[in-house]
């Protein structure tokens, strides 16, 4: 008989431990269950139609996917039966892209997630900070009089609603959350609100403080640990989330400061420097390094630095640490800065200003999960550590059975679709079908006007390798300027550059950095040549069509030159 655990929103779910292999799904008056071809595993109504719709080749699940996941059954190896296949702590990009990979290779899913489905990126992250920057890039872009009478348009005075901004940002949010939650439920994937802590091996416990209503044991086959990050608050400043702010308060844009001071100049807070200058802030950098961008491509940076920030309202101090900050009180009393010279340690200056942004990056959020309880140790800056497919490392460094982590817990690749690419890898190796994820593939962006986009290692990084490696005659720059571009000069918006980084015996492709008009969208053919392994040879016969953007990559391409060329060998097409 099936046991009922749990009432949770209207959803009666069955006890899975009770379970004799079919799976219902009780939604409003709807009961249905559909049986996939060549397996007994059964998919509720809503998850046939999701299934339909993302996928053209309909509900059918390949033989070959069903033997591989067979290994992943719940029914596990003799020693009683799972709850589930797989438990994934935190619903964030990543967490949700393992849960789709999971679901779509029949592994009964569930997530537990403590806050908000999306996590970082949807609520505090990627996503409001794209509303933003699209609403302040259209007012810069509106107020730039020059460039606008340049094709001969006339604007009069531009003005905007800060509030509506923030308004723009948050149904942003809302949206987006919401569409991710109700993809996981169309699939029936479990969600389960509370905090998650493994107890043991196979074992994960969930609960919320003060709530004695939530909160369970369940067990899976194989655990995925996806909690995401937190802002990094460097000792010695205090945050009151109003003059002293770190990302997660400056994405509500509760207000305009007219002086704000950035410390860190990374992806981050650029990205903020951008919304400021164009809402009508002053912007001062606070930068440890000795280069402002410093995790940049040293030319792209320069060039970085004449476009975005020398014609803008902002200046920066490198090499100085902000030590000590101080809050202040809006139009009353400032936020005070000590600057601390990185070297010598001594103080050299004080910052009066109007608010200030914490931006030096993020910490791994792993308190609470009990990680001790399977012999986990984080590291030295709280990442959990993990091999190259993800499987989670005990303190002697040998991987525990059945635990990966993925996104920023572990710190490999600290961006949302990283997370995200780091599930769908783990499915496949829980799958029994061996992946390794190349990082150097995964691509990143700024989201500045313009953009900075890149993947792979940039110049300097590349040359040290090969010094290393012994190759460091064989390595070579090509470079493109928009300049040349078709697509830029009608946009009247040809600042940018465009510089392949590639082995020239081999052909092998290093790293790529574009600067330009809509680069965050164009980086992705060089990401997926570098994921797939093709070299300059072969990318040169590439077609792009005339005039586009993308004509400045298919260009640098073209420049490029190896020592022996390769005979270029075409595809077979069907007729």
């Amino acid at each position: 008989m099936m046991s009922l655990t749990n009432v949770q929103a209207g959803v009666v779910r069955p006890d899975p431990r009770a379970s004799t292999g079919t799976r219902l799904a009780f939604r409003g008056t709807r009961r249905t269950t559909h049986v996939l071809r060549g397996t007994k595993q059964r998919l509720s109504e809503p998850m046939r139609f999701a299934r339909n719709w993302m996928q053209p080749r309909g509900l059918a699940v390949a033989e070959a996917t069903v033997n591989a996941t067979a290994a992943a059954s719940s029914k596990n190896d003799g020693k009683g039966s799972y709850d589930y296949d797989l438990i994934i702590i935190g619903c964030g990009v990543g967490g949700h892209g393992a849960a789709l990979h999971a679901v779509e290779n029949g592994l009964k899913t569930v997530v537990i997630e403590g806050h908000t489905v999306g996590g970082t990126c949807v609520n505090r992250g990627c996503i409001p900070s794209k509303a933003l920057l699209a609403a302040s890039g259209k007012i810069r872009e509106m107020r730039d009089e020059m460039h606008l009478k340049s094709m001969g348009i006339q604007v009069g005075a531009v003005s905007y609603d800060r509030a509506a901004i923030a308004d723009h940002a948050n149904d942003l949010v809302t949206k987006i959350r919401g569409n991710l939650k109700n993809s996981l439920v169309a699939l029936g994937v479990d969600i389960l609100e509370g905090t998650g802590k493994i107890v043991g091996p196979h074992t994960v416990s969930y609960g919320k403080v003060g709530r004695v209503d939530v909160g369970g044991t369940l067990t899976a086959r194989n655990i995925i640990i996806a909690s995401g990050s937190v802002p990094f608050v460097p000792p010695g400043i205090e945050i009151d989330g109003k003059t002293v702010i770190t990302s997660d308060h400056a994405l509500k844009l509760d207000w305009i400061p007219d002086w704000v001071a950035i410390i860190g100049s990374g992806y981050i807070g650029l990205e903020f420097s951008d919304v400021y200058t164009a809402l009508g802030s002053s912007v001062t950098f606070i930068e440890a390094m000795p280069n402002i961008m410093p995790g940049f491509d040293r030319e792209v940076a320069r060039m970085a630095e004449r476009v975005l920030i020398n014609p803008r309202n902002i200046d920066y101090h490198t090499n100085v640490l902000a030590t000590k900050v101080k809050p202040g009180v809006p139009g009353v009393k400032p936020v005070e800065i000590e600057l601390t010279d990185f070297k010598t340690k001594e103080v050299i200056d004080n910052l009066e200003v109007d608010a200030c942004l914490v931006a030096t990056g993020r910490a791994p959020y792993t308190d609470g999960l009990n990680l001790k309880s399977i012999g986990v140790e984080t590291d030295r800056r709280g990442f959990i550590p993990v091999d190259e497919k993800m499987r989670v490392l005990d303190a002697a460094g040998k991987p525990v059975p059945n635990v990966f982590c993925i996104g920023d817990a572990n710190g490999k690749l600290m961006l949302a679709h990283a997370a995200s690419a780091q599930g769908i890898s783990v499915v496949e190796n829980i799958c029994d079908r061996s992946h390794v994820l190349n990082h150097l593939s995964v691509p990143a962006a700024c989201f500045t006007h313009p953009e900075v986009a890149f993947v792979g290692m940039t110049e300097e990084q590349a040359r040290e390798k090969a010094k290393e490696q012994g190759f460091e005659d064989k390595i070579v720059v090509a470079k493109t300027s928009f300049k040349a571009n078709s697509k830029a000069l009608a946009e009247k918006e040809s600042d940018g550059i465009c510089k392949v980084v590639y082995r020239k015996d081999t052909g092998e492709i290093l790293g790529v950095w574009i600067m330009g008009l809509h680069s965050a969208d164009m980086i992705h053919e060089a990401s997926n040549a570098i994921a797939t392994g093709q070299t300059v040879q072969t990318l040169k016969y590439n077609v792009h069509a005339h005039p586009t953007l993308s004509e400045v990559l298919d260009e640098t391409f073209k420049q490029t030159h190896v020592d022996v060329p390769t005979v270029h060998k075409q595809p077979v097409y069907s007729t």
